[in-house]
């Protein structure tokens, strides 16, 4: 296991030492983290909101490094949702920059690392630098086939169910007797997340205990961890935390 250990050598001791205690063979396959608690973390030191998504950004690259070397298939990041819209223009403005931002800079890294980078959400309202900078990413990137980076980016999750559902709807032509054969997957087919496995673990930040929109379908069977810790705290040893913690439970889907 841990195959992609083998791809970083130099790196290899290191990062045995830092996950000694994390099985191998039970690293889930796809996290989503909700990223929370940039403002606040702002505000306890007196600085303007934006500082504290800055700061929150440079964590992104810890975490991606450290779900890539122990072996996760997937990480998905909630970094904008519909609902964000309603904050300040200037708060906008900047978290509009922010995927810009993060992928000049980590983009090679990226690539060298054989990270694969996607997008969930809608590209509508979506100032086109953003959409540029992704869409560059998910370009250069789309002959790895290493660890799946997903960044949701504009997204709520009833407008997704919704909108999956009308599509599903579109597909069978009103026919009542397929209709009255629709499976889960058959929807699941239609989501945002397409052909990318539920997440088996969510983390969220910041002490907060909702989902906010996020994945609420996907999420239906995923193990929960929640952290006090604020998202620009937030360290390797936290996810190593989250890891840990996910192995401990018993996965039974509705079983015995």
């Amino acid at each position: 296991m841990l195959k992609k250990l083998t791809d970083h050598k130099k790196n290899k001791k290191n990062i045995k030492d830092e996950i000694i205690n994390i099985d191998e063979d039970n690293i889930p396959k796809h996290v989503a983290i909700i990223m929370d608690g940039n403002g606040r973390w702002a505000k306890k030191r007196g600085l303007p909101r934006i500082a504290g998504h800055r700061e929150g950004m440079n964590v992104i690259r810890k975490v991606v490094k450290r779900a890539n070397h122990i072996g996760v298939e997937a990480l998905t990041l909630y970094a904008f949702s519909t609902e964000n819209w309603k904050r300040p223009k200037n708060e906008v403005d900047f978290l509009m920059r922010l995927p810009e931002m993060f992928l000049n800079k980590e983009l090679p890294k990226l690539i060298d690392e054989n990270v694969v980078v996607r997008l969930t959400g809608s590209k509508e309202n979506l100032p086109k630098h953003t959409i540029n900078a992704v869409e560059k990413a998910i370009e250069d990137t789309k002959n790895n086939d290493g660890l799946i980076l997903n960044f949701a980016l504009n997204y709520g999750s009833r407008s997704e169910i919704l909108q999956a559902v009308k599509q599903l709807y579109h597909s069978l032509d009103e026919n009542k007797e397929v209709i009255d054969h629709i499976t889960e997957d058959d929807l699941s087919k239609f989501l945002m997340t397409g052909d990318l496995q539920d997440p088996d673990l969510l983390i969220r930040t910041s002490g907060e205990i909702r989902l906010s929109n996020f994945m609420l379908w996907q999420l239906a069977y995923a193990e929960f961890w929640f952290t006090d810790v604020l998202w620009p705290d937030f360290t390797e040893d936290h996810f190593n935390e989250a890891i840990q913690v996910y192995q401990k439970r018993a996965r039974r889907y509705g079983g015995v």
